[in-house]
């Protein structure tokens, strides 16, 4: 197992396993847990994706549309707390689902093709370990650091 040196605050630094140094970051899950959010990632990616087929706008669409909610990177521009109040609503659930809703009881084909397609790219972040952000940081998730001290 590899190691690495973990300070916490008023604590000698020591070596731990990298799944203990996972879970050194406050926040953050670790262990089966962070395994359990990756893998509901990749369930709503395949879930999403295969209502687009059935419903969708066609893959042209998709395509065009996966990497939008990325756009919110732009906002780490202005300081680590505005990055991470737009990284989390572009990557939220809360405005993906809304969509969706809306779509579907508003009969409209091409808000249910965006929502779909908007859960399809959190599922994948998420899957990757790319959870919502801290303040803190980009690196700094609610699945965990991203980094070199990620054990994926």
């Amino acid at each position: 197992m590899a190691e690495a040196l973990v300070f916490l605050p008023g604590r000698v630094a020591r070596p731990v396993r990298r799944e203990a140094a996972a879970a050194a970051v406050p926040g953050s899950a670790n262990g089966g847990v962070r395994l359990l959010l990756r893998a509901e990632g990749l369930m709503v990616l395949a879930a999403s994706v295969a209502a687009y087929a059935q419903f969708g706008a066609g893959w042209g669409w998709f395509a065009a549309l996966f990497l939008l909610p990325d756009l919110s990177f732009a906002a780490y521009l202005a300081g680590p707390r505005w990055g991470a109040l737009a990284y989390n609503a572009a990557h939220s659930y809360l405005g993906a689902v809304g969509l969706l809703v809306v779509g579907v009881l508003g009969g409209s084909p091409l808000l249910l093709a965006t929502a779909l397609v908007w859960c399809a790219h959190i599922g994948f972040d998420r899957l990757l370990g790319y959870g919502l952000k801290y303040g803190a940081g980009f690196g700094h998730t609610h699945l965990g650091r991203l980094g070199p001290q990620d054990p994926w």
